[in-house]
């Protein structure tokens, strides 16, 4: 007789101590069957959608839904127009969105074949480039995010580029969702960052004004549905703080 690994008794599995985290780190490390080998921040990701994985946990369930109610809140109370995306992924996330209009970026090209094919009926103006044609005016948007990405640049002078990026390309809120701490990690291609130390050094025209904490706070042993990130939201000194900012 066959055995099959249904849905439900994959997710026992991985709420099981011990064995769901070994079981998550091991599916992050083998798609389909193929290992997925590190070399660099950008060849990972690519790797990782050419064979089917997804853009994480964290855009899929009730930590997508709450990052989703978090910022269509703050679109809506903060009448943004223009949001930017640096690391747009497989569209997971961005399909429980909703912005007047965006703009995704991510190193993969196949991600951003994907994205197009997926919200091409949208009825806003959704568009999505490769990173490496990210050639933009300083503060073309209102809003520029990062969604769980900056914990996967590995390499320094990849974030010290995506960082700069990230701030230089919105005139008034950048928001990022992440955690705030260094760590190395057996898995290649997670590096824990104390991102705030960064901005406190270089880009000392914006000032962090408010923080929102994960409802969902990391746990062993349900890693999948549980969280390290928080939202940091950052506004430019010239502009009003955010009506989401208490």
């Amino acid at each position: 007789m066959k055995f099959q690994m249904t849905q439900p008794l994959l997710k026992v599995l991985k709420n099981t101590p011990y064995l769901g985290p070994f079981l998550v780190k091991l599916k992050g490390n083998v798609i389909g069957g193929i290992p997925l080998v590190f070399e660099n921040s950008a060849q990972y990701w690519q790797d990782r959608y050419k064979l089917g994985g997804t853009s994480g946990a964290g855009s899929y369930g009730r930590l997508a839904q709450f990052k989703a109610d978090f910022l269509n809140n703050f679109v809506r109370e903060n009448a943004i127009q223009t949001v930017v995306e640096y690391g747009c992924g497989d569209g997971a996330q961005l399909s429980l969105a909703q912005y007047p209009s965006y703009t995704g970026f991510d190193v993969s090209s196949l991600a951003v074949v994907n994205c197009r094919r997926r919200f091409a009926k949208k009825t806003v103006n959704y568009q999505f480039f490769e990173t490496s044609t990210a050639l933009l005016e300083e503060g073309s948007f209102d809003l520029a995010l990062s969604l769980d990405v900056i914990y996967h640049l590995i390499e320094d002078e990849v974030f010290d580029d995506y960082m700069t990026r990230l701030f230089r390309s919105s005139r008034r809120f950048v928001i990022i969702y992440a955690y705030n701490f260094e760590k190395l990690y057996e898995s290649k291609h997670e590096r824990g960052r104390e991102f705030l130390s960064w901005c406190d050094r270089h880009v000392k025209d914006w000032k962090l004004l408010h923080t929102e904490k994960n409802p969902f706070p990391y746990d062993v042993n349900n890693p999948t549905e549980t969280s390290q990130s928080d939202f940091f939201v950052f506004v430019r000194h010239n502009q009003p703080p955010p009506v989401t900012a208490n």
